[in-house]
């Protein structure tokens, strides 16, 4: 159940559109630790190239889960919602960086941090995602949580626009 009655902001991913650019790992890292390395986002751009030039990439973030298993699994209760995000902040004053998190993570999207030994996951940046800013191809996007499936059904017509020109053009030769 989400935090508040009133409409939630989630972050929404389209692998299709994502480049691989690292981007949003660079404005993540920057906007929390001061720094451009994406060892230290929290949000990781998943690449993989097959058969040479066939390239595509993911990026994996928090998706502030209906039901949150990292919080759920938390001895210590270190991870909270927060009420004005609805995302899931981690108290790293009570984290003991267990790994208990990592493991329920469904996304592979919480992971220690190397030097702080505490959780680290997408806290939505107080409601102004900086990946999402930064990201030009617009993989991300921070939408109403009510317009998602809209936002799906408008890139499946699409795809569906693509496909049938594609088909009309090849039926044309």
């Amino acid at each position: 159940m989400r935090v508040t009655e009133m409409a939630q902001k989630l972050l929404l991913v389209n692998p299709e559109k994502c480049t691989g650019c690292g981007t949003c790992e660079t404005a993540c890292s920057l906007k929390h630790f001061g720094e451009c390395n994406p060892a230290q986002s929290f949000i990781k751009a998943l690449r993989h190239e097959k058969m040479g030039s066939y390239f595509f990439s993911v990026p994996v973030v928090c998706q502030q889960c209906e039901t949150p298993l990292c919080m759920d699994v938390c001895p210590v209760n270190a991870i909270h919602p927060d009420s004005g995000t609805g995302a899931y902040l981690v108290d790293e004053k009570k984290c003991v960086g267990c790994r208990l998190c990592e493991m329920a993570c469904p996304l592979g999207a919480i992971e220690v941090h190397p030097d702080k030994h505490v959780a680290m996951k997408c806290d939505l940046c107080g409601g102004e995602p900086m990946c999402v800013k930064f990201c030009l191809p617009e993989a991300l996007t921070y939408v109403l949580e009510d317009k998602i499936g809209f936002a799906r059904r408008r890139e499946a017509i699409k795809k569906l626009s693509r496909s049938l020109e594609k088909i009309t053009l090849e039926s044309g030769r």
